[in-house]
């Protein structure tokens, strides 16, 4: 879950490369460095700060290739000693992305032939081993040669102090990209890293390793073939990566949820009806033949799963099952050739999501669908079905537009299924067709009441615990919000169903315990409301996220926020906004950082 970003010019590269990590920050910052060749020598530059601090103490540096790394901590503390790059004998210099599985016991053998180990990472047995055969005379060669006996993800950036105008790039179930600039060429994490000097880029694939100069490139398979990747042109501009008027990349990323919303819904909300096309071609011959849905994925793309199963039990009538990627591998599960493998992913690179994906495929599941935000990512690539979410970057850790936009993805799925099975007539499609239409309109009115949020967050200034109520397919919204306050705030917050209340957790409601309610105004509202009773007999004080007219009141110890209005089945993803600015504003009142919040990084590339 590090960042890398590499290039190789004929000027000074070490602007590019710190601002490449500062645009990668999001996906590791317990530590920062850097590396080039000058004159004849590697130049090395670690912080165990943030990015900025490496900017500071590489001001004086300069290369014209060079390559460097922002880090979320596997193995070995966050200190300078384990920052990357790492390097052997000052002759190669090594950044990594994902985990070595078998990187003990090749420590052990480039120990015994009198290699020095100056970390804890698994990284540095990467940069020894590549040493080991670089008498070959090619830091290609040899880089391939190393790649063999390596076991696990990898992305990779590779340099050489004799060699001051090559870098050698890989990449094995962590995602890495070549950028093509004129007379220049770049490699990074995501395309963030990137926009700064090029929107040309081309997709590594799996296996794939690249040698790179300033005005060529050559890319190499995993059988050490020679290939053609597809240049693309990013649609992703300098605009879409920079903070603007926001504090932080939470809330602008929170505000750009109408727009986000409008771009997903685009494709159907031009057109009169909904056909299985906008999931792939092969979607009209693999519907029809579904009896299930199987749903992948972890953490908040697990809630986004969560609330589809209760829309595509009831709406599309198919029985639907969601699991949390991490777990399915490893239980013994009974496949269903009929099953449609639902994998869902803000990155299309979260090694778990991948692998239960490869997993549920090796089983015998051949109809899969991703959903996800990154085009030509892993999963994207790998299922035979997709959808684009189309949300734009998102640079906060804490998930906010991505989860809407997959929570609108879901929704289209399950409008396109049942009217597959034959369970949606043409007036009822058309209403739904409008009131996806009016969709970025309702959540806009929602960010209306950011400063009535705000208000509400002071009540949790001082407060250690939180719980999350909801019913129904507001379930999972209650547990996102649970988390995003969790995620940013630090603050201990569980989730439950209104109705489990009395089975446990009313034990621990207080006058210190805030009890956060979704409250919509549907068939469960009453049995909700006597659930927010049981809470205010013991004590507790309530924050009731309403519909207009669901006539709760605010008074001593319950605080209402009203909502605009009540969405249906779309609820659920206008009742988000609310807990995301929640969750936001109190971690504003804590002091915490909001955008890189501690022990998280946002693309979760080991597992």
């Amino acid at each position: 879950m590090c960042g890398i970003v590499g290039a190789v010019a004929k000027r000074n590269i070490v602007p590019v490369l710190v601002n490449g990590l500062l645009r990668l920050e999001y996906r590791g910052y317990d530590s920062a460095g850097l590396v080039v060749v000058h004159e004849g020598k590697l130049e090395r530059v670690r912080s165990a700060g943030r990015v900025a601090e490496l900017g500071q103490k590489s001001a004086n540096t300069s290369g014209e290739v060079g390559i460097a790394h922002t880090r979320w901590a596997t193995h070995g503390k966050p200190s300078e000693r384990n920052a990357h790059p790492h390097m052997s004998r000052e002759l190669i210099a090594v950044v990594h992305n994902g985990i070595i599985e078998n990187y003990e016991e090749l420590k052990a053998e480039l120990s015994a032939q009198g290699y020095e180990f100056t970390s804890d990472t698994d990284t540095e047995v990467i940069a020894h081993l590549i040493h080991s055969h670089y008498a070959q005379g090619s830091l290609l060669v040899a880089t391939q040669m190393a790649l063999t006996q390596l076991v696990g993800a990898y992305a990779i950036g590779v340099i050489a102090a004799d060699n001051p105008h090559l870098m050698v790039a890989a990449r094995k179930g962590s995602p890495l990209l070549l950028g093509v600039g004129e007379g220049e060429h770049f490699v990074g994490s995501d395309m963030s890293a990137l926009l700064q000097v090029t929107r040309n880029v081309v997709y590594l694939e799996e296996g794939d390793v690249v040698e790179i100069k300033a005005d060529s490139f050559r890319i190499f398979d995993m059988a050490g073939v020679r290939v053609q990747r597809q240049m693309h042109v990013s649609e992703l501009d300098n605009d879409s990566v920079e903070l603007g008027k926001y504090q932080h990349y939470m809330q602008k990323e929170i505000h750009e949820q109408p727009q986000a919303l409008a771009n997903t819904l685009e494709s159907v909300c031009n057109s009169q009806s909904l056909v299985p096309g906008i999931f792939g071609a092969e979607a009209n011959d693999i519907f029809p033949h579904v009896d299930n849905i199987l749903i992948l994925a972890c953490g908040t793309s697990n809630h986004a799963g969560q609330v589809a199963r209760y829309w595509l039990e009831e709406v599309a009538g198919i029985p639907c099952n969601v699991e949390i990627a991490s777990e399915y591998r490893y239980r013994t599960s009974v496949p269903n050739p009929k099953t449609l493998v639902v994998t869902i992913s803000q990155s299309g690179e979260t090694a778990d999501t991948l692998a239960a994906l490869n997993h549920a495929k090796a089983t015998g599941h051949s109809y899969t669908l991703a959903i996800c935000n990154v085009p030509e990512s892993a999963i994207i690539r790998q299922s035979k079905l997709r959808l684009l979410t189309r949300a734009g970057p998102e640079i906060g850790v804490a998930s906010t537009k991505a989860f809407t936009t997959q929570l609108a993805g879901l929704f289209l799925l399950t409008l396109v299924m049942a009217k597959v099975r034959g369970r949606l007539d043409e007036t009822r499609e058309q209403q739904f067709l409008h009131e996806l239409r009016h969709l970025p309109t309702a959540m806009q009115k929602v960010l209306e009441l950011e400063p009535q949020i705000a208000e509400i967050a002071a009540h949790f200034a001082d407060k250690h615990h939180a719980l999350f109520l909801g019913r129904g397919m507001h379930y999972p919204i209650a547990a996102e919000g649970a988390l995003k306050l969790k995620e940013i705030s630090y603050i201990h917050a569980e989730a439950y169903p209104a109705g489990e209340l009395k089975h446990g957790p009313l034990a621990l409601v207080d006058k210190d315990m805030p009890v956060v309610s979704v409250a919509p105004n549907d068939a469960l509202l009453e049995k909700l409301k006597s659930n927010l009773q049981e809470v205010r007999a013991r004590g507790g004080e309530l924050f009731v996220f309403a519909d207009a007219d669901t006539h709760i009141h605010s008074s001593a110890g319950i605080h209402i926020l009203q909502m605009p209005e009540h969405a249906g089945f779309l609820s659920p993803i206008l009742h988000t906004a609310p807990l995301q600015l929640l969750a936001y504003y109190v971690a504003l009142q804590k002091g915490t950082d909001v955008d890189k919040p501690r022990n998280l990084a946002k693309s979760v590339t080991v597992e």
